[in-house]
């Protein structure tokens, strides 16, 4: 009779479960309000869930770090630490989202299939998730599914925080810290609560900014010489004690904030603050500060007439510098900055002579003076009527778009209007009302210095060749008087080429040409001289 065969043992290469564990806890800079999710609430929860497990913790490891940033470098040595263990260990966190708020985390994958390979054992306390090589289909999909709630979460915060910038900048709101001249003020309730926060002109700080704009204006500073004489003014940055540099004064000078809005990821949207400067001289400061960087010229001890930039060379448009000669004569020549050119030295007093001969021409006798004052007179009568019909319109256009804003408001509140088209069409209409009040404040501004404007204009025309040819005027005056009166300065060789900037090019045709002066405007075209 055949004996009957022993039953075959099969030997299962299963390693034993992990009995020691490093907890991991984790907080980012937003999920620390929440007190739920502290540091110290997280290890509670692994410590007491390691007890019932028992699981002797070998090591806790906590910071704070975002998990929805490439960039950890706390987590990277926290996984550098488990790969050094030579038994399996457990892997502990709170939950699916503290490991990783974005599914394409490198990091996910790699415990991942460290887990199902047997190295370690992940463990999700306040879930009762375990990831093994024993792990379930429904254990795998509910991880899956976990990992895709941490990043739904997260990308909702995300989609939440940017509505919230966008409906302040629609509002005018700005957000973090004011720029230079203008503080942030909290106003807090009787409990300490803030309940409103606001952006203020700094006392101290906002008249400097100011003059720092009315004199760069003048063309007679650069950046540099601007910050050093802020810095002898007292002006300081925001942070206690620290002094500008020439890189903070370029900002400033650059920040559109000061006339009224503000710039986001490259975009102007009108802010609800006092603003320090007009939108002009912001924008004359914009073409000197621009035209200055793009013509860089060396800053000499030596005043000259003709110097700081004020001359280019028509062929390759570098700035001419001037030299002096044997302690008396002067000479000015391209500095040759792109390597085009050949230096070609002109003498001062030939320059002095061209711009002298064009001075002279535009002297006016006393009797053409009141005769223009006379015709300027009649004319603002029509002009004052103009104006006032555009200050009119404009004004009921600014009302029109208040009343405006009210029926989107209406129709916001009766769910006619969704809040996305509702805060599109606010900002519009802001900044409509912006762009008007921009234009009152131009008619204004011109309507109180026409005349005076105008008496200072024939005076300095009948006066100008007087002050140049006054021995006594240092270079840097006569350089300030040439441009207050004439415009793109070029040397062609040896020729010096410019026009006479506007209106005294039409005084120039005044006195060459009798005309009679009608309207807001002459329609007189500026001549080119040589």
């Amino acid at each position: 009779m055949r004996k009957a065969s022993k039953p075959i043992k099969i030997m299962e290469n299963k390693k034993e479960s992990a009995k020691q564990a490093v907890t991991i806890s984790r907080v980012s800079t937003f999920e620390q309000r929440d007190a739920g999710n502290s540091l110290p609430a997280q290890e509670a929860r692994m410590v007491a869930y390691c007890e019932s497990k028992k699981l002797d913790i070998i090591k806790k490891i906590e910071f704070d770090e975002s998990a929805y940033k490439d960039k950890r470098d706390e987590f990277d040595n926290a996984i550098d630490f488990i790969k050094r263990q030579k038994e399996r260990i457990a892997v502990c966190f709170d939950k699916t989202d503290r490991l990783s708020r974005n599914i394409f985390d490198k990091r996910v994958p790699l415990l991942y299939e460290m887990a199902i390979g047997g190295k370690i054992e992940l463990h999700f306390a306040s879930e009762n998730l375990v990831i093994s090589p024993e792990i379930s289909a429904s254990e795998k999909f509910h991880f899956g599914i976990n990992l895709g709630l941490a990043k739904y979460y997260s990308d909702a915060i995300s989609d939440n925080v940017k509505r919230a910038f966008e409906k302040m900048r629609a509002q005018g709101v700005k957000t973090g810290h004011a720029p230079l001249g203008y503080k942030n003020i909290q106003i807090t309730n009787e409990d300490g609560k803030i309940i409103e926060k606001d952006i203020l002109p700094d006392p101290q700080k906002a008249p400097l900014v100011i003059e720092a704009f009315k004199l760069f204006a003048t063309g007679e500073y650069s950046v540099k010489t601007m910050t050093a004489y802020m810095k002898k003014k007292g002006l300081k940055g925001n942070k206690k004690g620290k002094t500008i540099a020439e890189s903070m004064m370029h900002k400033i000078l650059a920040d559109p904030f000061y006339y009224g809005e503000m710039k986001c990821k490259g975009q102007l949207y009108p802010h609800k603050y006092k603003p320090l400067i007009s939108k002009l001289l912001y924008e004359d400061v914009q073409d000197i500060l621009h035209g200055r960087y793009k013509n860089r010229v060396q800053m000499t001890a030596k005043e000259f007439v003709f110097g700081k930039g004020l001359l280019t060379c028509k062929r390759c448009g570098c700035s001419y510098s001037g030299e002096e000669k044997k302690g008396k004569f002067i000479y000015y020549a391209c500095t040759n900055s792109k390597n085009k050119c050949k230096r070609i030295y002109v003498p001062e007093r030939e320059l002095l002579e061209s711009v002298r001969k064009v001075l002279a021409k535009l002297q006016l006798s006393d009797e053409k003076v009141q005769e223009v004052l006379k015709g300027l007179k009649k004319s603002t009568e029509h002009k004052s009527l103009f104006q006032k019909n555009e200050m009119a319109r404009l004004r009921s256009k600014y009302d029109s778009l208040t009343e405006k804003m009210d029926r989107f408001l209406d129709l916001f509140g009766e769910r006619g209007l969704t809040k996305e088209a509702y805060d599109k069409k606010i900002a519009e209409c802001v900044q409509e009302q912006k762009e008007i009040e921009i234009e009152l404040e131009g008619h204004t501004e011109a309507n109180e210095d026409y005349l005076v404007t105008a008496g200072r204009i024939l005076d300095l025309s009948k006066r100008a060749l007087e002050i140049f040819d006054n021995p006594n005027s240092e270079p840097g005056e006569k350089r300030q008087l040439l441009s207050y009166l004439i415009q793109n300065p070029t040397m062609d060789g040896k020729k010096l080429m410019f026009t006479l900037r506007n209106p005294f090019n039409k005084v120039l045709l005044l006195n060459e040409h009798p005309i009679k002066l009608r309207g807001r405007d002459s329609n007189l075209q500026p001549s080119r001289y040589t």
